[in-house]
Order: structure tokens, then sequence, then C-alpha cells
């Protein structure tokens, strides 16, 4: 029941915003703004106020990003090669299917998971996953598609991908963190509590923006597919993980933490990916439903079988 005790408020919060939605006292359109605030503003103070008061050599786990990392991407492959050999699916829509089972919302559900289980360290595993998916998985999935749509007309703006992972501003914060870091400098007091006041609102803010722009409608049609790939997201993934921290020898913590992130819904930027090239829009929205739903069991499932 402790572990219960501790999630299920999590998950109640996503909750509490859907029921927000559906009963008209509290507008969808609300949510993206919502969301903005939490990846543009809270996320990143929490990130760089994380980061920063930590050693170079704790932040550079190199087995954490091997497992969580290696992982997802091997998924991610995977994936990939069967929805191109067995669906016959194009390069780009078979990047997009690979992505809703192997890229995770590691800043939006996992950080404020893992917040609540292990306090600085957990923020600290969760901000070096975010940082994985935003600045590698991320990247490799617009170079999948764009090589997917290319033609005659059309190449692979770099200049543009390369911009775009620069300005992320959990990459920046990552970085500034890092600086800091390694420059030994001391936190003012005031700047401390200024960043830990706007880090404190990621969790309900992100928690109650995903139950707000969460809908059921677009689980009509393909079930079956969208069944498999929540199985595959909830359960291969995050024990494809789990076996790579087991070979590569991860603490405890390290790998309770790398398997949270693994077990997490899809990340809503695969949507956001999706509803702009206008690539399985629909599977991709329903699979991130679905794993939405059905991550409250199977995240709990994970949680009590690694502390055992």
């Amino acid at each position: 029941m402790h572990l219960a005790g501790m999630i299920l408020p999590i998950f109640a919060v996503i909750l509490t915003g859907w029921l927000a939605r559906v009963s008209g006292y509290m507008p969808h359109a609300l949510a993206p703004s919502l969301m903005r605030f939490a990846y543009y503003v809270a996320m990143p103070a929490l990130v760089f106020l994380t980061i920063a008061d930590e050693s170079l050599h704790s932040l550079l786990e190199w087995r954490f990003l091997a497992a969580f990392g290696g992982g997802s991407m091997i998924c991610f492959a995977a994936v990939l090669l069967v929805a191109r050999i067995a669906r016959g699916a194009s390069l780009a829509a078979s990047a997009m299917l690979a992505a809703a089972v192997s890229m995770t919302n590691t800043g939006f559900v996992a950080l404020p998971i893992l917040k609540t289980l292990y306090g600085k360290p957990g923020v600290l595993a969760a901000a070096v996953a975010t940082v994985f998916v935003g600045a590698i998985m991320f990247p490799v999935l617009v170079i999948m598609v764009e090589i997917g749509r290319l033609d005659a007309s059309r190449k692979i703006d770099v200049t543009a991908l390369m911009r775009q992972i620069a300005t992320n501003p959990v990459i920046l914060a990552t970085i500034c963190g890092l600086l800091w870091s390694i420059v030994g400098l001391t936190l003012p007091a005031p700047l401390a509590s200024f960043l830990t006041i706007l880090g404190e609102a990621l969790t309900p803010c992100a928690l109650f923006a995903i139950g707000l722009d969460l809908t059921l409608s677009e689980l009509r049609g393909r079930v079956s597919l969208y069944a498999l790939l929540t199985a595959l997201k909830l359960v291969i993934v995050p024990l494809v993980v789990y076996a790579l921290c087991l070979a590569s020898g991860l603490g405890r913590t390290a790998t309770i933490a790398a398997v949270v992130c693994a077990a997490v819904p899809t990340a809503k930027s695969a949507y956001v990916l999706a509803s702009e090239y206008e690539l399985e829009k629909n599977v991709v929205g329903a699979v991130i439903s679905m794993t939405t739903l059905f991550s409250i069991v199977t995240l709990l499932a994970w949680l009590y079988m690694l502390q055992r």
C-alpha cells in the first residue's frame, strides 16, 4: 500500500483534469497553455536547480543512459523494422509507430513520480532521460520521417533541426546546470527559492494538463493495433530496459528510475509530430490515451516487482 499511496495521487491529478474537461468545469483549450508553462518554465527551473547542485560525476551515469537509452532505441528499431516488413508501411509511418512505442513521457509523468519516490536523485534521473528523448530520439524520428517523405523537391533542413534541439528549454536548462556545476558555484538563496517555487509547479500543472487533454474518442477504430502497441510500450520496453540494467550492473535506485522512465505513457511530442506530418495521427493519439489509462496498473506492477 505504500507505493500505491504514493503513485495513485499522481494519477488522481490526471483524472481530476479529465473530469474538469468532460464536466465543462474547465475548457479543453486551456491544456496547451498549461503544458507550455510546465515545459517552458517549471521543468527547466527544476532541472537546472537539480543539476546545478550535483557533481559532474553523478550526472554522467553512462550505465543509466545505456540501459534507458539503449533499451528505447532497440525497441524503436525493432518496431520500425516489423512495421516495414510485416505491415509494408512506409519508412515515415513505420518511424511514427516506433515512436508511439519507444518515446516516453519522462518529463510530465516520470519526473513527478521519481521526485515523489526519491527526491533529487529521482529528478536527476528523469532529467537525464528527458534530455535523451529530446536530444537523441526526437531528432532521429524527425530525420527518419523526412527521409521517408523525401522527393526531388525536398531536403532535410539540418539547420532548423539543430536550432530546434539547441533551443529546447530542458536541454538548455541541462547545459546551464552542467556549466554551473562545473564552475562549482553555490546558488544564492533567493535564486534557489525562486527556482524551487517554479519547479514545484511542474507536478500539478503538467499532470492536470495531461488529464485536461486526455480524450477517449480516439480509441474507436483499430483497437487490436492500439492494444498491441500499448502492450509493447508498457510491458516490453520496460522489460528490455530492465534487462539492460541487470546486464550493466546498474544500482537498485537507478534501475528503478530507468524502468519507471520506460514504463510511463507515450510522449505527447510524438503526437505533435504525427499531427504536423499527418502520419498515423489517430494511432499515436490512441496509444497515448491507452498508455495513460493502463499505465496506472502496469507502473504499479513494475514498482512492486522492482521493490521486491
